[in-house]
């Protein structure tokens, strides 16, 4: 059983940065893949970004490419998700989520079924 924790939410405006982090406890993410979900009023959960922890072999969904990088540290069992240049349109509650890894076909990490571990969210918004 993994348990998992997101902090680093908040308000900002507009072009500014946040970094969300998501600490896993009950085990390590060895052998896993972790993911960041977004989902805003009235939209369904959509994939933003993913890594498989052992590889490094990251995932990213087209709109955050350039704004967003997703990082681990081993140490701390912790993956962190570095948010740079924010839209108004980034605004969600963002959740981690952590699965195994048995495809290297990149859409299989883009999908919220492929994960058995969720977070709690954390809120972003972002103010114009």
């Amino acid at each position: 059983q993994v348990q998992l924790v997101e902090s680093g939410g908040g308000l900002v405006q507009a072009g500014g940065s946040l970094r969300l982090s998501c600490a896993a406890s009950g085990r390590t993410f060895s052998n896993y893949a972790v993911a960041w979900f977004r989902q805003a009023p009235g939209k369904e959960r959509e994939f933003v970004l993913a890594i498989r922890w052992n590889s490094g072999i990251t995932y990213y969904e087209d709109s955050v490419k350039g704004r967003f990088t997703i990082s681990r540290d081993n140490a701390k069992n912790t993956v962190y998700l570095q948010m740079n240049s924010l839209k108004p349109e980034d605004t969600a509650v963002y959740y981690c989520a952590a699965g195994g890894v048995y495809y290297s076909n990149s859409s299989y990490y883009t999908r919220p079924s492929t994960y058995d571990y969720w977070g709690q969210g954390t809120q972003v918004t972002v103010s114009s």
